[in-house]
């Protein structure tokens, strides 16, 4: 038996093979499927470079700097002078489709999925009948159907002439707002000279607000009182732009005091200082979060006990920071440079944009309203550009992707309202409370909780779904790249375009909603 008992324990404790030691098999495989996608990229891209020159396709992104020779139809630049500047056109003409349709796409979707839930018969019934028939109809159908309707039922633009003068009178609200065939145009609210100072007045409203708010919730904490925080915290932000728009003329040397010295300094700043600041960011981030990361695992004994999988996170981030200086300082000192002449352009912009609204506002005030016009180009009447302008095209993409969107919307919102605890309203009724009142504040923000992930699965959606908007001629991101490749042949390039632009769409919803969807979950104890 004395035997015996050694010979158990040195079995015990004896390690197993490598090739079984469950730590030495994790990190073989990672890093063996970390070669397999490196190889595997590597691999492509020299297939794809052999194809192309077994066919004497020319690649490369010259045709950026290139006049494309192209009109668009509409947008911040109807005659762009580079092909880059077309695409940039047709982002910024989708950026602006998907931030108005994700913020009309939520505001139909919950109502619609409140008037689901409503204890009327026709309403709940009629909310039940947009819902089924918007989502089980193909979008590109709606899109379509929208683009006909507008083009055979609305009436001719230009038809209605004042016979004393000759001149269009576009209705049915002439020089207010102009509805036919070739789309709707409503007064435009743009930005004028003194606007940005005006901002920075409207930005420190913000900052006391936040502050009041703070202070009326705390008083309200204390003594039971009802202190109104949030309609106090709206009152003092519109104080503050009320004021500001009388006194924003007084902030015109903000350009030539802050902006412009800034500007020069990054003017005459070496690009060897950008690259070893920037390999120092680097390096001080990767630092910053392997010690908060060691921190949270820290133990009451003062030791950090981590895994496996976590020592593969500490080294994965020490070795980013590593590649990261090298691609500063070795493989892209070209980034600095572009840095640099970023930078000082950006704060250039800055200090003359400051600089100017020095007059009175009531000749300069921040923020201009320009009613619609109509132009007649020979025999024919257009839209002017006084007025804002939704094409035909625009107007059928815009409410195909809302309506549509608003019904997967009402339905997340009808599921995270079922998903709250009936207590939860029993309780509400009992004290009293108004069916408004207990949405607003009991129903709705609990919800929110459920409804959020999938809510940015439709945002997300919604902006890829405006690609759609070739099949109408709207002058967005595809359709742009599809004419800037049939006249170049750069058809890879333009589609490398296309996949970042999205990614980065994606990326930037994906993050704004996990922002929120942190903010909201519910903290244990």
């Amino acid at each position: 038996m004395t035997d015996t008992q050694p010979s158990l324990h040195a079995a015990a404790t004896a390690k197993p093979p490598f090739y079984r030691d469950a730590t030495i098999v994790k990190w073989l495989v990672q890093i063996a499927a970390l070669a397999a996608v490196l190889f595997a990229a590597v691999f492509l891209a020299r297939e794809a470079g052999d194809g192309l020159r077994a066919k004497s396709i020319q690649t490369g992104f010259g045709f950026l700097e290139v006049d494309p020779d192209i009109a668009l139809g509409e947008g911040i630049d109807t005659d762009p002078a580079t092909g880059g500047r077309a695409l940039w056109v047709g982002m910024v003409n989708t950026i602006r489709m998907a931030t108005a349709g994700i913020f009309l796409a939520t505001i139909l979707g919950v109502l619609v999925g409140i008037g689901r839930l409503s204890s009327n018969w026709l309403v709940a019934k009629l909310a039940s009948a947009f819902i089924e028939y918007m989502r089980n109809i193909p979008l590109l159908v709606h899109i379509i159907l929208f683009f006909v309707t507008i083009a055979t039922v609305f009436p001719a633009f230009g038809e209605d002439i004042d016979s004393v003068t000759g001149e269009v009178e576009q209705g049915p609200i002439p020089g207010v707002l102009h509805i036919s065939n070739k789309g709707i145009s409503i007064p435009r609210v743009h930005i004028d000279d003194g606007f940005y100072q005006w901002l920075l007045i409207v930005v420190i409203g913000l900052v006391a607000a936040r502050w009041v708010a703070k202070n009326r919730h705390e008083v309200q904490d204390q003594t039971g009182q009802v202190t109104y925080p949030v309609l106090s915290a709206i009152g003092v932000v519109l104080a503050f732009a009320l004021v500001g728009w009388f006194i924003h003329p007084t902030l015109g040397w903000v350009g030539d005091a802050i902006f412009a010295p800034i500007r020069d300094l990054i003017d005459g700043t070496p690009e060897s200082l950008v690259q070893a600041l920037l390999t120092i960011v680097a390096v001080a981030t990767a630092t910053w979060w392997i010690k908060r990361f060691f921190d949270a695992r820290r133990t009451p004994g003062g030791s950090a006990k981590l895994t496996d999988d976590d020592w593969f996170r500490v080294i994965f981030a020490g070795v980013l920071a590593a590649v990261a200086g090298f691609v500063f300082l070795v493989l892209w000192p070209g980034l600095s440079s572009w840095l640099i002449h970023s930078s000082r352009d950006l704060f250039d912009v800055l200090a003359n944009k400051f600089g100017d609204g020095r007059s009175s506002v009531i000749d300069n005030p921040p923020i201009s309203v320009s009613m619609p016009d109509v132009e007649k180009l020979g025999n024919f009447a257009n839209m002017g550009p006084s007025g804002l302008n939704l094409t035909q095209g625009f107007a059928a993409v815009f409410f195909g992707v809302v309506l549509y969107t608003a019904a997967f919307i009402a339905e997340i919102v009808r599921g995270g309202i079922l998903a709250v605890s009936k207590g939860q309203t029993e309780a509400a009724q009992a004290i009293g409370l108004r069916r408004s009142t207990m949405l607003r504040r009991i129903i709705l923000p609990q919800a929110l909780r459920v409804s959020l992930p999938p809510l940015g699965n439709q945002y997300l959606n919604l902006t890829k779904n405006t690609s759609l908007a070739i099949a109408v001629g709207y002058t967005d991101v595809v359709q742009v790249g599809q004419t800037i490749f049939n006249q170049t042949g750069r058809s890879l390039e333009v589609f490398i375009i296309w996949m970042l632009f999205y990614l980065a769409c994606s990326l930037t919803i994906s993050v704004v909603v996990n922002f929120f969807n942190v903010r909201l979950k519910i903290v244990e104890r």
